[in-house]
């Protein structure tokens, strides 16, 4: 896109994505504009995450899970999510080079781009009374 369109929601929706530590669903982002104050249509909410994601400024996952989450980081990274509670963390470790190499050599690709998602139990399913 060659120049933003930030209307006054996308601006709040795009300032609350990236201020977030977890990965929110549209549901939860609505939930939590509504604590702030905002009163934005359900309509408005996924268009502007539709809108957000297309420039960049923002990530869509979709992780297996029925609902995207959305992140606030656009750097390459990748995730890990927890089976039991839904928990997604983010891994800032990049996959081995050799590993990139050997998918590229036996695909007969060139890799630009690798989403790796994680699964895994988290520290607070695996010793609730901790």
């Amino acid at each position: 896109m060659s120049r933003l369109n930030l209307t006054t929601q996308r601006k709040a929706i795009l300032d609350l994505v990236q201020s977030c530590e977890d990965h929110p669903t549209a549901a939860e982002i609505m939930e939590r504009l509504r604590m702030n104050g905002h009163q934005f249509a359900y309509g408005t909410v996924y268009n502007s995450l539709r809108y957000l994601t297309d420039a960049g400024l923002i990530r869509e996952l979709k992780l297996g899970e029925t609902a995207s989450r959305y992140d606030g980081r656009t750097e390459d990274h990748y995730h890990i999510v927890c089976k039991k509670c839904g928990r997604v963390d983010e891994v800032l470790s990049a996959p081995p080079a050799d590993w990139i190499r050997e998918v590229a050599a036996k695909t007969n690709y060139d890799v630009h781009h690798s989403q790796v998602v994680f699964e895994g139990v988290c520290y607070s399913c695996k010793h609730p009374n901790a």
